[in-house]
């Protein structure tokens, strides 16, 4: 660990709301890189991804948690739990909302629990750029009146507007107290599980509409080569032998293509050439399966 600055503050600040708001873009923005996959698909951040970024002598540990909805299979409800256990252990939490969607059901739902938290609460709209001017006055103010925020801030996590105002704020809102991290590190992960992250962004941004979203990735091999690139084996999921299929593609060209993808995006954030080799399998009834619970690090719901 480097030597902490003077009048050191740190703390963690959960990001919270229904799914697609936009927390996996808007942590990357906070942090100014690559720490959680996006995609348009719902519900693609399973367990707590945590981004770390620097303002003056603040480190502020920011928590992608996955989007609160209501839970039907044992997969939502352990990703549901994930998402409150990371809300109760922050010093503060920021509800994330589309300003184009407004107050839907899983807004209300999401507010509605979080009377219960302790933790002073910021209220984020998010991609202002996308809605209407005049109505995001009026959705600011219908939204106080729901939860007492702090303050309320209005950003577009895709372009950049407002983030470095909401990041200060926040990171004036954290204790004193000894950064956790070392100055250069901004995520809280192996880059092995970043690695099995990017390629399942890559599948889903090209298989939306025909893969559930329930498709894991897992990275079973990083050896660092000779000449400091890394040959990296990746294995990929899925339930059925159709989508087996499905994701290798007419004479593999699919799978070619998803593995180009996610090696420049895997490469650029190991800071090094990235050799990825793609397999496929099918494993049945794996959303039952502990382990698999475990290796995401989410807890297995027995009920």
């Amino acid at each position: 660990m480097s030597a902490q600055p003077e009048g050191a503050h740190c703390g963690f600040v959960a990001l919270v709301g229904a799914p697609n708001a936009g927390k996996s873009t808007l942590i990357n923005a906070l942090v100014g890189a690559k720490v959680s996959i996006v995609s348009r698909k719902s519900q693609t951040t399973r367990a707590l991804v945590r981004g770390i970024a620097l303002e003056g002598a603040t480190q502020v540990i920011f928590v992608d948690t996955p989007g609160i909805f209501s839970p039907k299979r044992r997969l939502d409800r352990a990703m549901v739990t994930t998402a409150w256990g990371g809300a109760g252990d922050a010093e503060a939490i920021g509800l994330l909302v589309d300003a184009r969607r407004g107050v839907t059901p899983e807004v209300e739902t999401v507010i509605a629990r979080l009377a219960d938290l302790r933790q002073p609460k910021v209220l984020i709209l998010n991609k202002i750029d996308l809605a209407e001017k005049t109505t995001l006055l009026e959705l600011a103010a219908k939204l106080n009146e729901k939860c007492a925020f702090a303050r309320t801030f209005m950003v577009s996590a895709m372009k950049g507007y407002g983030v470095d105002d909401l990041r200060s704020a926040l990171a004036d809102m954290m204790p004193e107290g000894p950064w956790l991290y070392p100055e250069d590190q901004v995520m809280d992960a192996p880059l092995r599980s970043l690695a099995a992250e990017i390629t399942r962004e890559k599948i889903l941004e090209r298989l939306h509409d025909e893969l559930p979203y329930d498709i894991t990735v897992e990275t079973d091999q990083w050896k660092q080569l000779p000449d400091g690139s890394a040959r990296i084996e990746q294995t990929i999921f899925v339930a059925r032998e159709s989508q087996k299929k499905i994701v290798i593609g007419e004479g593999g060209r699919m799978l070619k293509s998803i593995g180009a993808s996610a090696r420049r995006d895997i490469g650029e954030a190991a800071e090094t050439t990235a050799h990825l080799f793609l397999f496929v399998k099918v494993r049945e009834n794996w959303a039952d399966d502990p382990e698999r619970y475990r290796a995401m690090g989410l807890e297995f719901p027995r009920e």
